[in-house]
């Protein structure tokens, strides 16, 4: 397919190259059936391919067609037929005069919140019935998203995306997606799943709004692997209302993530001035008509521990993975049953024979008054919570036992509860505060507040790891500022959360 008007499969004329990739290259060209426009693409082979690889890559663009066409959504571009050229196949697809996001990006920079959060919305809604059809993009990036005329957006080259329970036949070792855009679990060698699409397109969105992606770019491959595979990343500055949707969609653990059905609804939320909530993914992770597996307070994920590097599974595939036999388990709660049973008698027995005498027997020991846990340590930049104390601060302890641990929700209703209370009731907020923004003492931390007229949260607080990341509205002397703060969470024994440093990004 080297010249201008060619004829392939006997009725799409080819007019012009529009564009290349490392999968093929796409023509615009004319259906004289239907008399319509259309791109086609052509698979491209790399020079000194073997017979042998030479046939994986044409079953490989078999397959692209194959899922591609199963997909039929107003955001996606559509795939009208699979042809053949000289045995080669070659994909008939819906031609959109539009630029792509990346070169969009290139031209203007930055795009702002909104805009992106409009482009986020039409995007997640196509992944989102990928996703009920079986199908991952495992791609994402800036280039396959097209913009067109009066703002729409499709996403585009599902050349590598793979159908679940479709056959692989990449050879092992070849990466599939762009390093930069990669989810960690996929950088660590997993399998991609939809929620590696959730986490790719919080990348891409990322990057539209900060002007890169989250972990940078590096011509190293490696080093970039290395970096997307630790999962830690700069949270967003620019971002404003998207922050709390980036920093869900981005969370390392894909268990953690909303669904892509979750984050369409996110990102409606900020094109219509609605609080951002934090999604439930624990009851979306699911294939569809499977039950959601699981979860016990806290987020902690039962049963067996994974593989050493297990793929990322959907529902009932990845419990039907996980779980052993019923008669096994049956045999292994019998067990643990008696073990229990067995440590709580030798406890009561130890008790009796060697309690303290000098307790009188029916009156409780004396109880110690309960004493935070440090989990994060982290320098407070910002003024907002700038509190202090001297000899009031309490004192910490080495560890807080998991059973003691707050939950997510819990920790982020604290957050919530000491933005209601600042500036008017600042007695009950002090008493949220953590030792460490204590140490600076109360009278300058109402001095502070005393200066700030009110105080409204945009959007939902959003948990990462030990930290709650938080979107502020501050007026002040009629103005209004919008600042966005991490904020270090501590645990006291008797598990409560207190807001202990306060950074401002």
């Amino acid at each position: 397919m080297s010249a201008e008007g060619r004829l392939i499969a006997g009725r799409y004329r080819l007019q012009q190259q529009i564009g290349s990739g490392a999968m093929g290259v796409v023509w615009q060209a004319v259906d004289e059936r239907l008399h319509r426009t259309v791109a086609v693409k052509q698979l491209l082979l790399q020079p000194g391919y073997t017979p042998e690889e030479t046939e994986e890559a044409r079953q490989r663009s078999m397959r692209e067609g194959r899922i591609a066409a199963r997909l039929q959504h107003q955001n996606a571009i559509v795939v009208f037929d699979v042809a053949e050229d000289e045995g080669q196949p070659v994909l008939v697809m819906e031609y959109l005069p539009s630029k792509s996001l990346a070169s969009v990006i290139d031209e203007q920079g930055v795009l702002p919140p909104l805009q992106v959060a409009r482009i986020g919305a039409q995007v997640s809604g196509a992944l989102a019935a990928a996703h009920i059809a079986g199908i991952v993009h495992r791609d994402l990036k800036p280039g396959n998203i097209l913009l067109g005329d009066n703002d729409i957006a499709k996403i585009t080259d599902f050349g590598i995306s793979r159908a679940i329970g479709d056959v692989a036949v990449t050879k092992s070792g070849i990466l599939a997606g762009t390093p930069a855009y990669l989810a960690p679990e996929v950088a660590l060698g997993r399998d991609p799943a939809p929620a590696s699409d959730v986490f790719s397109l919080g990348s891409t969105l990322y990057a539209a709004i900060e002007g890169g992606p989250p972990f940078g770019t590096d011509e190293n491959a490696i080093s970039l692997l290395h970096r997307v595979a630790r999962g830690h990343f700069d949270p967003p500055r620019q971002a404003g209302p998207m922050t709390p949707v980036l920093m869900q969609m981005l969370r390392p653990d894909p268990v953690d993530r909303p669904t892509m059905a979750q984050a369409r609804d996110l990102l409606q939320a900020v094109l219509d001035g609605r609080p951002v909530p934090n999604a439930a993914p624990s009851a979306g992770w699911q294939r569809p008509g499977g039950a959601p597996q699981p979860t016990p307070p806290g987020g902690t994920r039962m049963g067996p521990p994974p593989a050493a590097n297990p793929p990322t599974m959907v529902g009932g595939a990845a419990m039907a993975a996980a779980e052993p036999s019923p008669r096994r388990n049956y045999k292994q709660a019998a067990l643990w049953i008696v073990a229990i049973v067995v440590a709580v008698l030798v406890g009561v027995l130890a008790a009796n024979a060697f309690g303290d005498d000098s307790q009188p027997q029916g009156e409780p020991a004396p109880s110690t008054p309960p004493t935070p846990t440090t989990q994060v340590q982290q320098t407070s930049t910002a003024p907002t919570t700038s509190a202090t104390t001297t000899s009031s601060a309490p004192t910490t302890t080495a560890a807080t036992t998991a059973a003691q641990q707050p939950s997510s929700k819990e920790i982020v209703a604290v957050v919530k509860r000491y933005y209601s209370l600042v500036p008017k009731k600042l007695d009950q907020a002090w008493k949220l505060l953590g030792p460490k923004l204590q140490e600076q003492g109360q009278d300058k931390y109402e001095g502070f507040w005393k200066t700030i007229d009110d105080v409204k949260i945009i959007g939902d607080p959003v948990q990462s790891g030990a930290n709650v990341i938080v979107t502020v509205e501050f007026t002040k002397d009629g103005k209004k500022i919008v600042e966005q703060h991490v904020l270090g969470m501590v645990t006291t024994q008797d598990g409560k959360p207190l807001i202990n440093t306060d950074s401002r990004n």
